[in-house]
């Protein structure tokens, strides 16, 4: 089991290592730009009290299409745009590797919101890691309006499509590359 989990990994980061944090042409750029824009107001319409979270953080990253797929052993990518103030300030991509009771495959939009300007900093560093232990919301009518930040971060989640029994333990790691 430990050497088929050290492969996926291995498949998983040359996979990724030939996925770019940021689109390479005008048009990717516009249209990696348009899905963002689309995914903030596809959170703000599921819950319109996420809107604080947009007024009073410092930043946030948009990753507005995140594909996932397991078998036990799984694996997530999805790239995105880093806001600070609310300007446009650079591209990130998320990879995320798992293993536990996993099967199926679905997508779903992700925000974090970076409370204070240190704590946007820690994600600015160039690669940025959640542990197991980070709590994303899923997103539904006044689910922002319960939520907090956890160690500086806000995370939320909105499923796109697709069908997943998921149980299981990982982490997301993230890259920054400034505009």
């Amino acid at each position: 089991m430990k050497k088929d989990f050290l492969l996926l990994l291995a498949g998983v980061g040359i996979f990724i290592s030939g996925c770019a944090t940021a689109p390479e042409r005008p048009e990717g750029k516009e249209a990696l730009s348009a899905a963002v824009k689309e995914a903030i107001a596809a959170f703000k319409a599921k819950d319109p009290t996420i809107e604080t979270f947009f007024r009073d953080s410092e930043g946030y990253a948009v990753l507005p299409k995140v594909g996932k797929g397991a078998f036990i052993l799984g694996g997530a990518y999805g790239h995105g745009e880093v806001y600070k103030n609310g300007g446009l300030i650079g591209y990130c991509n998320m990879t995320q590797a798992t293993i536990g009771a996993s099967v199926g495959g679905e997508s779903f939009r992700e925000i974090i919101f970076f409370r204070t300007h240190a704590d946007m900093e820690v994600f600015l560093t160039g690669e940025f890691t959640f542990s197991a232990q980070a709590t994303a919301v899923a997103m539904d009518a006044g689910a922002a309006a319960k939520a907090d930040y956890r160690n500086g971060l806000a995370v939320f989640v909105m499923a796109d499509q697709g069908l997943m029994v998921d149980a299981s333990i990982g982490g997301q790691k993230f890259k920054y590359l400034p505009k």
